[in-house]
């Protein structure tokens, strides 16, 4: 280990040296990393998802980063590091692709790559970056299964996270860097499947007193039929040319309850696509014993049985796994607050505290009964091989697990 780690630090030097030459005269840490001369960074494509505020996510405070091998040293002390394969041989090798997605992520996120804090340190470089590398190994794996001349399906990489927890931050990323590297991408989430308004109104008047399924959210409330038909021909995008539009979902409708967005501001995506984003706060989940759910609460046994179907609906179309994994899910509550809070100091409508608690009461039951097979056996019909759990903090942020 000692011996890999002062080869490491041997390339460093000499790697910063090729990378940096002209760049001594930079204040601050020695480097800018990168010049900032394209304009394509401030104006990301994001499948039509509008990315939500970040006020939560990246503090303020400024922490000024350093040259290259402090940077290398803060990368190495990640707790994926191992968990994603990385070694600080394979770290000090692709130190260059670090320095440039953390200073596009940087540029993504309207971040000064200079001062960062450390909480968006922590972020870029323990989580982020790691994940990214993470799915370019499944990338490679899955394409190195077909035959020269074949039509590749994507793959397709489920995200199982709680709400709150910044799942749509980080696929918001990882899909900035697909694009940024040259891959086509795809984000899909299990809210654009939800029913239409007409639909949840027949759903909620079918469960009389039933307040997991009065409003969008637990299963029962999807389209299942929808989701079918939009994973199977996302499957088939292996052709240039090859174009389907991607359901999205109006929260804001009906006075926030919601509804189908009209499939005219659906956005399209073209073939031949490499990857799928599909992320959602109960996938993988796996339907339980009918006493063990009722043991949650009374109310479950519905949407238990209604999950029987989820498998063949979402599960099956996945190939690799994400689960961020959290310590208590009270955290939700919180998170949502959070949330909310930002979109009113912004001048958006958001929930008053009452309506947030109110609005996750009607999930806790669900993480309560279905989190601990989740992260205990995997999400449904998950290979191990396949799978990367993070454990995260009350801040969003990666921890070594127990």
């Amino acid at each position: 280990m000692l011996r890999t780690t002062a080869t490491a630090k041997s390339n460093l030097s000499f790697m910063r040296s090729q990378m940096f030459p002209q760049r001594s005269h930079l204040s601050g840490g020695g480097c800018s990393w990168m010049q900032d001369d394209s304009a394509f960074y401030d104006n990301v494509a994001t499948n039509g998802r509008t990315r939500g505020p970040l006020h939560s996510v990246f503090p303020t405070r400024p922490a000024q980063v350093s040259a290259v091998n402090d940077l290398y040293e803060f990368i190495c002390k990640g707790p994926l590091i191992s968990k994603t394969n990385l070694t600080p041989e394979k770290v000090s090798e692709s130190i260059d692709k670090w320095l440039l997605y953390g200073s596009q992520v940087c540029r993504l996120f309207q971040l000064n790559e200079l001062f960062l804090t450390e909480p968006q340190k922590v972020r870029i470089y323990h989580y982020y970056i790691p994940v990214f590398l993470w799915c370019e190994q499944e990338i490679s794996r899955h394409n190195s299964m077909f035959q020269e001349g074949d039509d590749i399906p994507p793959l397709v990489i489920g995200f199982s996270a709680p709400q709150g927890c910044g799942k749509t931050t980080l696929v918001f990323a990882l899909d900035f860097l697909f694009r940024m590297t040259g891959r086509n991408s795809a984000t899909i989430s299990i809210d654009d499947f939800y029913l239409t308004a007409e639909d949840q109104a027949k759903l909620r008047d079918s469960n009389p007193g039933n307040a997991l399924l009065e409003f969008r959210g637990n299963a029962g409330s999807h389209d299942l039929s929808l989701s079918i038909e939009t994973l199977t021909a996302l499957g088939k995008l292996t052709k240039e040319g090859m174009k389907i539009k991607l359901p999205r979902y109006d929260k804001s409708a009906y006075n926030g309850r919601g509804d189908r967005a009209d499939p005219s501001t659906w956005p399209e995506v073209e073939g031949p696509l490499t990857v799928v984003l599909f992320e959602g706060w109960m996938l993988g989940f796996k339907p339980l014993q009918t006493e063990a759910v009722k043991a949650v609460d009374l109310q479950l046994e519905t949407v238990n049985k209604n999950l029987e179907a989820y498998y063949d609906a979402w599960d099956r179309f996945i190939n690799s796994w994400i689960v961020i994994k959290i310590q208590d899910p009270s955290c939700v509550y919180q998170w949502r607050l959070q949330a909310e809070i930002a979109m009113r100091s912004d001048g958006k409508p958001g929930m008053s505290d009452e309506e947030v608690m109110d609005f996750v009461s009607r999930y806790l039951p669900a993480y309560k009964a279905y989190l601990p097979t989740l992260y205990s056996k995997g999400p449904n019909g998950s290979n191990p091989e396949h799978l990367l759990v993070v454990e995260i903090d009350e801040g969003r942020n990666p921890i070594l697990a127990n």
